[in-house]
This record gives C-alpha cells, structure tokens and sequence, in this order.
C-alpha cells in the first residue's frame, strides 16, 4: 500500500512538473493580463480578450513564431506570478514601471505614457468649482480631492498614488513627505475593476474615482451623468501645476532575454504613430 501511495504521488508530481512546464512551453508564450482595463485589454464576449497589449503580443507571438495564450487573472498577482516564471512568461496590463517592481521583473522599452484622472459626478459641484485649464486639458488639484472617498482599482497605479497621497508621512522612511491628502479625512477604498470603481460611484459608495486617462474616457464615454479631468499637483510658489504621469512597459521574467529582444522590437516598429493608431482602433474611433 505504501509503494502503491508513493508510485501515485510520484505521476502526481510529474504531472504536475508538465502542466507547469507546457503553460511556459517552447511553442507558446503565456501572456497574464487583467482584462478590465479598456482599451488596453477587455473581453469583447465571455471568451475572447482584446486590446491594446493583446494585439502588441500577438505580434510578438508572430515574430518569434509561438502562438500566444492569454489568461485574466486578478492585476495584484501579475508581477509575482512573471517573477515565478512557471505558469505565465509575460505580464501585459497597462503596467507601470517602479523600481519596487524591476527588482522582479524585467520590463520592454515604455510604450504609453499616461496621465491619472479623476472621475465624477456632474452634480458634484465641489470638483465641477474647481476645474482649471492647462492649455486644452481641463483638470482639477488633489487637493480638491480632500476629505472625499476615493474609488481606485485594486494594485493600479490610481491605487498606489491615492495611497500614497492619503498615508505618506514625513515620519515614514519610506516616504519622507507628508502626502497632500494626509490629515483630510480623505480615503481609499480599493475594487477588483475599476467598472466597479465606477459602480459604487454612482451608488454613492464613493465620492470620485481615480484611474488612467484612457479607461477614464471608456467608462465616461460608456456611464451617464459621470465626468473626468485631469489630475495635477499644485505647483511650488511660481511654477505651474503638472499633472501625475507613468509609463506602461510589457513585463517579463528574469532571464527571458530573446522575448523581452522581440517585445523591444515589436514596439519600436509600432512606434508611437503605431501604438496611438492601436489605441484609437480599440476606443472605436478609427476613421
């Protein structure tokens, strides 16, 4: 009974060994999105994902002659799960480069660069008092965010900045400022998607929403009685506010070098004129 126990724990185990090595195989690259980020990824059915960064890899999958498989998968466990390397070769989500996460990860050259925004209610009169302009951009200050429950996607970089602002203390090495929201009463209340986010907005769960520019105009193309403007910093006494910018990068794991070379080249032959002609193509608003 015993030897029969150990042979079956034996094939377990390396069946177990062979899924892992088939998901990262030779003739495939394994790509982890969260597929809740229009218009970089989102499901066009039950089964289908499309997007930005789904059209970016397929390239990839065609240059280097391997079919490409993606997975939806919550946004917080993509960087640990392409540091592992076992179940997933790529994570391809909208995804901000840090040096927390380079450390885990290699990242291609940037392909976007976004700015956060804040979204609202048209009958909120304290954020719709307090729009300014930079030019053609309207945007309101994080200030005007003060004491407002804010809606964030889970793990995205919305999430790390209102964060941030609302926690960082000068007594924290980690930050060594006090964040702007620090002290108001603001808060931050994290969902699965930022749809959700959108969701409990309009439920009143929350008072605005802070997510990238492009869903911000997908969910407000697509929601009504909601806005969205640009979020900035106030400038230092004489200097203009500016607004909260990242860049997204593709992300790879370690030592994947000949991928990370492809994705590298994939991008530089789209281009920005290529990459803007991707976004547009999935906002809906080619021609």
């Amino acid at each position: 009974m015993k030897k029969f126990m150990a042979l079956m724990m034996a094939i377990l185990m390396l069946c177990s060994i062979t899924v892992m090595a088939t998901a990262c195989g030779d003739d495939s690259i394994v790509v982890y999105t969260n597929a809740y980020f229009a218009p970089f990824e989102y499901y066009t059915d039950a089964n289908t994902i499309d997007g930005v960064d789904v059209d970016i890899m397929n390239m990839v999958g065609e240059k280097l002659g391997k079919k490409v498989v993606f997975k939806n998968v919550e946004f917080g466990i993509i960087i640990d799960e392409v540091k592992k390397g076992t179940m997933c070769d790529v994570g391809a989500a909208g995804i901000t480069i840090t040096d927390q996460r380079k450390e885990k990860v290699d990242f291609s050259k940037p392909y976007f660069t976004s700015v956060q925004y804040v979204i609202y209610k048209d009958s909120d009169a304290t954020v719709t008092d307090a729009i300014q302009q930079d030019g053609d951009v309207s945007y309101v200050l994080w200030d005007n965010l003060a004491g407002k429950k804010i809606g964030v996607q889970r793990d995205t970089t919305g999430d790390i900045y209102v964060d941030g602002e609302i926690n960082a203390t000068k007594s924290n090495p980690d930050y060594g400022y006090n964040g702007v929201l620090y002290g108001t009463g603001a808060s931050n209340i994290a969902y699965e998607s930022a749809q959700m986010a959108v969701s409990a907005l309009l439920s009143n769960y929350v008072d605005a929403v802070v997510v990238d520019k492009l869903p911000a105009d997908y969910l407000v193309t697509n929601t009504k009685g909601v806005s969205a403007v640009a979020l900035y910093y106030a400038g230092e006494e004489g200097e203009a506010d500016f607004p909260t910018m990242e860049e997204y990068a593709i992300c790879v794991t370690k030592g994947q070098d000949d991928l990370l070379a492809a994705i590298n080249a994939v991008l530089t032959e789209l281009g920005e004129e290529g990459i803007n002609n991707l976004v547009k193509k999935h906002m809906g608003m080619e021609g």
